[in-house]
């Protein structure tokens, strides 16, 4: 294994590599790693300090520089061992890997926010998407644009002001996703770990930090996951939605990344045609409010000419 090196102080992006360290090794209990556990009560959740370190095959001392922000710079097989050590699956050994590369190279100076702006060739494709609902997110799930069925799939989404719609603030915040969702519970957790696995990586981002902050101060239910530090939470293909306009339907989910955009997600909502899910889109996308129209361009050559 290579060398240990000195420590260094790598701001918050070592904190944040502590802290994943520490979520994973006090969720990890001594029978999944194969340790005998002997009597008596065992103060400490999970694995202790010291047991992770010799499992890894690494100093205490550097372990616990690690797991308080203080040893920003471990070697791949620092981080590999320290992986196979904690069971971690694959999305969890890259976002270590993630973690660790951005302590090594931390700026104290946060990022911008990311723009914003939906392109108008984006906003055209939700439109050629009717009736399926579509939408767009910004990489901290705020809704930045829609088609009529993409709002109204989110029931009470639009009582909102526009800034303020999010799909993480709906999902924890308004009063209507726990009945909207039969599974709210695993919804959530999908939230939580997809906001867990950008924060870590970016987590001075204004952004990220401002909605984090909100929600761990109004949802005791937020503050629990984010605890956690769940980066590997699964998004189910098929959706159960308690509609309070179109009654109950399940539809087949996607999302993709928007090339060319900052972090920019498309989601998008299906069912086959002819079944009673689909009519219920059509019946969404119909009643749902419609987008103002545009003014349609004028011509230069048919511009009243001045008297």
């Amino acid at each position: 294994m290579a060398p240990e090196r000195t420590p260094t102080s790598g701001g918050s992006g070592g904190m944040e590599l502590g802290r994943f360290l520490r979520a994973r090794r006090t969720q990890t209990t001594p029978e999944q790693v194969g340790l005998a556990v002997g009597p008596g009560l065992r103060r400490t959740p999970g694995l202790r300090r010291e047991e992770l370190a010799t499992l890894a095959g690494i100093s205490i001392d550097y372990y616990v520089r690690m797991e308080r922000g203080k040893e920003t710079r471990p070697s791949p097989s620092v981080l590999d061992a320290l992986a196979r050590a904690l069971h971690l699956d694959d999305q969890e050994h890259h976002h270590l890997r993630e973690l660790a590369a951005r302590a090594a190279r931390y700026a104290p100076e946060p990022p911008p926010a990311p723009s914003r702006t939906v392109r108008p060739h984006l906003k055209l494709l939700l439109e050629s998407m009717r009736p399926n609902p579509a939408y767009i997110v910004s990489r901290s799930m705020d809704f930045l644009a829609w088609n009529p069925g993409g709002l109204a799939l989110y029931a009470g989404l639009d009582d909102w002001p526009a800034k303020q719609r999010n799909l993480a603030r709906y999902l924890f915040l308004h009063p209507t996703a726990r009945e909207l969702f039969p599974d709210w519970d695993t919804q959530v957790r999908a939230c939580v770990s997809r906001l867990r696995a950008i924060a870590g990586t970016a987590p001075d981002a204004p952004d990220l930090t401002s909605l984090v902050g909100e929600l761990l101060l109004k949802s005791p239910d937020f503050a629990k996951l984010w605890e956690r530090y769940d980066v590997t939470g699964r998004k189910p293909a098929h959706k159960t939605f308690h509609h309070p306009h179109v009654g109950t339907i399940t539809l087949t989910a996607q999302s993709m990344h928007l090339e060319g955009t900052p972090g920019q997600r498309l989601g998008v909502y299906v069912a086959d045609p002819g079944t009673p899910d689909h009519d219920a889109l059509l019946l969404l996308d119909l009643t749902a409010p419609q987008p103002a129209p545009r003014p349609a361009k004028q011509n230069p050559e048919q511009s009243p000419k001045p008297s």
